[in-house]
């Protein structure tokens, strides 16, 4: 016989306590403890005949390997971060700020692919999906509504419609009866994402889940529901920008070094399959503190405007602001400026920009970073056509980088005529159209930009 209980599992972490507290001794956190009413049985599973029966294991090269082949969705850049389209019984789970254009992204999918697409939404209505539909002008006879929020409700219809591909939106909208408790709790996402993952599996159908993410940007729920799943992607950017990158940051059936990146406009997203020519200046005029990297994001390499102002203090601590730049790496090669080149910055302003919106963590963009704040301090613009790619190190050496012939060949490519990079051991380097200039010291390099 069946007995119920009341528990509060703190919606953080997933830690459990059979009475309230106001802090969670697992994760630390405050007021995340919710009560939730837990079901057991009374009876425990013997160790029987019928509990040891199951699969026998075998030999590795005895497993008959069956590769299940993908099927594209019609969207380059989504089908490379997913690492060349859907695998069939594949549960992927898409995180991102709200309005960044997550379900926008998955309308997008469901009306380009060839083939039956339930979207089952549990946060809109069917008619308000179909005025966004009307709006990005899109329409599909193989696409169909449901506004559900039952997991076993969900799955039954999608057994009767026996569709190509199954979305979610949102995981933590859902709820089951084996869960008494609210939507959106620990235990409801947990057993939610279970079912959905032994639908998957069971019928070889593709289920997208959109998941909602916290304050600190982590996805909301347990942790477990990003072990369960197959695929997790991150939808990064800034809504006051229009471009979106794609990020996979687990992905059992391809790479995680794949990015796709989206321009948000009216019309939807649009695919941006050369980025590089969308975010450098077309400025013909020539400003100080401007400087051009040759950055790698995922395998894809990109060319990105990297603008620096430098100015007199006006208040007693001189202010140090970065956008899409880490500021303690700006703060290191302040220093390093200051202790090895010998320009005092201590008393001035530095503020630095990465130019669209994007966020870079490469570390190759140093040397960049270092010349557009020498070129702001002293108002010397830098040459027309020159580009960077180094990371620089504390003692003001310039390391060298990975994958620096691929991306001479992107600077190359984009008619660049100039480009300073890291001194190789080897010389593997060998273009024709562009100047290669191999610097080692952070001074070398500033006497040769400005020589």
């Amino acid at each position: 016989m069946a007995k119920s209980k009341t528990v509060y599992v703190c919606q953080n972490c997933g830690a459990s306590s059979p009475k309230w507290i106001g802090k969670c001794t697992s994760c630390n956190e405050w007021n995340t403890y919710s009560e939730e009413v837990k079901t057991t049985s009374s009876k425990t599973p013997a160790l029987s005949n019928s509990f040891a029966v199951g699969n026998s294991p075998i030999q590795l090269n005895q497993i008959k390997s069956n590769e299940q082949k993908r099927f594209s969705t019609n969207n380059n850049e989504f089908d490379r971060v997913l690492g060349g389209g859907l695998v069939p019984g594949s549960v992927i789970l898409i995180g991102g700020e709200p309005g960044i254009g997550k379900s926008t992204l998955l309308l997008q999918v469901a009306q380009k692919i060839s083939g039956k697409v339930l979207y089952v939404s549990g946060e809109e209505s069917a008619e308000q999906i179909k005025m966004r539909a009307n709006r990005l002008k899109y329409s599909n006879e193989n696409l169909f509504f449901l506004a559900e929020v039952l997991t076993e409700g969900i799955i039954q219809q999608s057994k009767n419609l026996n569709p190509d591909i199954l979305i979610i939106d949102s995981i933590q909208t859902l709820r089951t009866e084996f869960v008494e408790s609210s939507p959106g709790t620990v235990s409801q996402i947990r057993e939610s994402a279970t079912l959905l993952l032994h639908y998957a599996k069971e019928h070889g159908i593709p289920v997208l889940l959109v998941g909602h993410i916290t304050k600190e940007g982590s996805l909301a729920g347990p942790k477990v529901l990003e072990h369960v799943v197959d695929t997790v992607i991150q939808f990064e950017g800034d809504s006051n920008f229009n471009y979106r990158i794609l990020r996979a940051h687990k992905n059992r059936f391809g790479s995680t070094s794949e990015i796709g990146i989206f321009e948000m406009q009216e019309s939807g997203l649009i695919e941006v399959p050369n980025p590089s020519e969308f975010l450098l200046s077309t400025n013909t005029d020539m400003y100080s503190g401007i400087a051009t990297c040759c950055a790698i994001e995922g395998m894809r390499p990109l060319l990105i405007e990297v603008q620096s102002l430098v100015s007199s203090a006006v208040y007693g601590t001189p202010q140090r602001s970065t956008t899409g730049f880490d500021t303690r790496r700006l703060n290191m090669l302040l220093a390093v400026l200051e202790k090895r080149v010998g320009f005092r910055l201590s008393t001035k302003d530095v503020f630095l920009n990465i130019a669209g919106g994007l966020k870079v963590t490469d570390t190759a963009t140093d040397l960049s970073v270092i010349c557009a704040v020498l070129s702001s301090d002293v108002d010397r613009p830098i040459p027309k056509g020159t580009c960077f790619a180094g990371e620089i190190g504390l003692s003001g050496e310039i390391r060298a980088t990975g994958r620096i012939d691929q991306r001479i060949s992107e600077a190359e490519r984009l008619g660049f005529k100039r480009i300073f990079v890291p001194k190789q051991k080897k010389q593997t380097i060998s273009q024709q159209n562009i100047e290669v200039i191999e610097v080692d010291k952070v001074e070398n390099a500033f006497s040769k930009l400005f020589k």
